[in-house]
């Protein structure tokens, strides 16, 4: 075996090593999420969807209408608020008397709270 020939065999295993360890170069880091924020984001995600059923509600969709706005686009503003946001908002209805004892003054009120928040 000639002397080229040995140390082509030798660059040609250090390309090959170099090809390979570059595959392990890259690193990756991951945070640890807490139990809190765990908790705190399936809270988030629930209270969405509980202002989003609401949407749905014929009462509340028909009341929309009136005042010229549709229950997607509604949806859809909910979806754009931030987490402050829809969180006041639930705690506003959520002090709401129980029971279908709301007047239409005070559903109005909602809505226009509702759209102030949105907008």
């Amino acid at each position: 075996m000639t002397v080229w020939r040995q140390q082509q065999r030798w660059i040609y295993r250090f390309l090959v090593c170099g090809v390979l360890g570059l595959g392990l170069y890259g690193t990756a880091s991951a945070g640890i999420v807490g139990t809190q924020d765990a908790i705190d984001a399936a809270r988030m995600a629930e209270t969405r969807a509980q202002m989003k059923d609401l949407l749905q509600r014929p009462e509340l969709a028909k009341e929309l209408k009136a005042l010229g706005a549709s229950p997607a686009e509604a949806q859809a503003r909910v979806d754009a608020m931030t987490d402050d946001e829809v969180l006041a908002l639930a705690g506003k209805v959520g002090n709401l008397p129980a029971g279908g004892a709301i007047s239409h003054n005070e559903l109005i009120l909602i809505l226009i709270i509702i759209l102030i928040l949105v907008l």
